[in-house]
């Protein structure tokens, strides 16, 4: 069976879902059985890193709201990560664009280790708060995952698996994908946002094994804990 995940590493709830589905996983019956592939998907394409200014002031800027509204719902954010054990200074991330991030996931996934990579880069972002624009940090991230830096700077440097993110992408818009994380099991079953364990839990258990079409198991008018065009929707209901 294979999971295919739509995220953006800039999403906070991409984490989120991420660390939420494994956990389900771990407790899956039939993990040995299942493949995880993770899918580009960036919330701004026209993103970049600007020196000097918060994430608090740019979602001001660009919702209307004040900066104490910001950073309130940052710490909403903050606290739910938490829960699930992550780490998120949010109030120190460096916004940035992601397009090449998202290539460097291609060419670990090349190398066996699109997972690590993605998790590295996660735990870059949002827990060491460092700028994921800085094309020599992500080449020595890339080393520290095990992999060439000589090659992930070539890499980097180039346009390689530009092609691939953006097949990625296209896929997203073909299947209807309108915010991150998006899951998609075995082209079965779909869960949209970072949704409660039990919901990835009962999400694998439907989709083994069965011939279904491609059906969303949770309300995707109503998404919570899902990020769409740069905008992070905070659940109410404590989940």
């Amino acid at each position: 069976m294979k999971v295919e995940i739509w995220s953006d590493i800039m999403c906070p709830f991409c984490y989120i879902g991420k660390r939420r589905i494994e956990t389900a996983l771990n407790d899956f019956p039939h993990k040995e059985d299942v493949e995880v592939v993770y899918r580009s998907f960036e919330l701004d394409p026209n993103a970049s890193y600007k020196p000097g200014v918060s994430i608090n002031e740019l979602l001001a800027a660009k919702y209307g709201m004040s900066i104490e509204q910001a950073q309130a719902s940052n710490d909403n954010i903050t606290k739910q990560a938490a829960q699930d054990g992550l780490t998120y200074h949010l109030d120190k991330i460096l916004p940035a664009n992601s397009f090449d991030a998202h290539r460097l996931i291609h060419f670990a996934s090349q190398h066996g280790k699109m997972k690590e990579m993605t998790e590295r880069l996660f735990q870059a972002y949002f827990t060491e708060t460092r700028n994921l624009e800085d094309k020599d940090l992500l080449a020595d991230l890339a080393a520290e995952i095990g992999l060439s830096r000589d090659e992930a700077a070539a890499v980097l440097a180039g346009d390689a698996f530009s092609a691939e993110v953006r097949a990625d992408e296209e896929a997203a818009n073909r299947i209807g994908v309108r915010g991150v994380p998006f899951f998609v099991l075995d082209g079965k079953y779909a869960v949209s946002g970072a949704q409660p364990l039990e919901v990835f839990k009962d999400a694998l258990q439907k989709a083994y094994g069965e011939e279904k079409p491609l059906i969303l198991v949770n309300d995707d008018d109503n998404a919570a804990g899902a990020c769409t065009d740069g905008t992070c929707d905070i659940p109410t209901n404590g989940k």
